[in-house]
C-alpha cells in the first residue's frame, strides 16, 4: 500500500524520499493506537530506523507490551477505548522502572489545552496528526539519541563510583 492510497488522519502533508542519518542502536519502538491503518503507517515510517517496531492496539495492551519487554520509545495515540494515552502515559512515568522510557503521543488533538495535558502527563513530546515522516524521524531519532546519552551517562558514574570504592580499599 502506498501513502497515496491511505486515507486515514495520519496521511502525511510532504514524503518525499528518505532521510538519510546514521542509525541510532535501539532495543525497539512501540507503536500504540487503536486504528489499524495509523499503526501501519507510523511502522512504515519507522522501519527507516532498524529494529524491532511492535505495535500495541490500545492502553492496557501497551501497558503489558512494556512490562512484558521495555521499549526505547514509545509513540501512544491519546484517543483509545479501555484505557486513554494520557492514563498511559502518566501510569508508565509513575512507575520507576518505566518513567525513563521516552513518550511521543501522536494524536489529532490539537487544542493548546491537549499539548498541556500530555504534557502533565509527562510526554516527552508531541506529534499532531497528519505526522510528517521527516518530523516523526527527526523526534524519534533525537529522544533515542537522549536516552543513549543518558545510559551512558549512568554507566560511567557507575564505573567511577567502583573505581572510587576499590582506591579506597
Amino acid at each position: 500500500m502506498t501513502n497515496s492510497e491511505h486515507t486515514n488522519d495520519l496521511q502525511t502533508e510532504s514524503d518525499s524520499g528518505s532521510i538519510n542519518e546514521t542509525a541510532i542502536e535501539h532495543e525497539g519502538v512501540l507503536i500504540v493506537d487503536d486504528n489499524e491503518q495509523n499503526l501501519e503507517l507510523l511502522h512504515a515510517y519507522l522501519d527507516e530506523l532498524g529494529g524491532d517496531v511492535r505495535v500495541a492496539h490500545d492502553g492496557l495492551e501497551a501497558i503489558e507490551s512494556v512490562a512484558a519487554t521495555p521499549p526505547d520509545i514509545i509513540l501512544l495515540d491519546i484517543m483509545m477505548p479501555k484505557m486513554s494515552g494520557f492514563q498511559v502515559c502518566e501510569k508508565l512515568k509513575k512507575d520507576p522502572a518505566t518513567r525513563d522510557i521516552p513518550i511521543i503521543m501522536v494524536t489529532a488533538l490539537n487544542e493548546v489545552g491537549d499539548v498541556e495535558r500530555a504534557i502533565d502527563s509527562g510526554a516527552d513530546d508531541f506529534l499532531t496528526k497528519p505526522v510528517n515522516k521527516f518530523e516523526l524521524l527527526t523526534r524519534v531519532r533525537s529522544l533515542l539519541r537522549v536516552r543513549q546519552l543518558k545510559r551512558q551517562l549512568e554507566a560511567a558514574v557507575t564505573d567511577i563510583r567502583v573505581m572510587r570504592d576499590q582506591a579506597g580499599d
